[in-house]
């Protein structure tokens, strides 16, 4: 999948995953999507780095690319838990 849009700013809050993106949308995922990010200090959530196609935290080994999120995919590294969608 092509993407044209890249992220511009990204930021968290208590709950939830916040990024601007070049196109003028801004998009939200909850934190609990993504296990390291809910896990982190507010200070490692702050040190994002902001690439092409996505967000990359190097202390917490995380990626979270933009064709995901607008497909409101969350973290695809661990198993589905019992009951819960592929």
């Amino acid at each position: 999948m092509s993407i044209s849009v890249r992220p511009v700013e990204a930021h968290c809050d208590e709950d939830a995953l916040w990024v601007a993106l070049s196109d003028g949308r801004t998009i939200g995922a909850p934190l609990a999507w993504f296990p390291r990010l809910l896990n982190a200090t507010p200070e490692q959530r702050a040190r994002v780095e902001l690439t092409s196609r996505g967000l990359h935290w190097e202390e917490l080994d995380e990626d979270i690319g933009i064709a995901g999120l607008l497909a409101g995919r969350g973290d695809q590294s661990r198993p589905p838990k019992k009951g819960e969608a592929a």
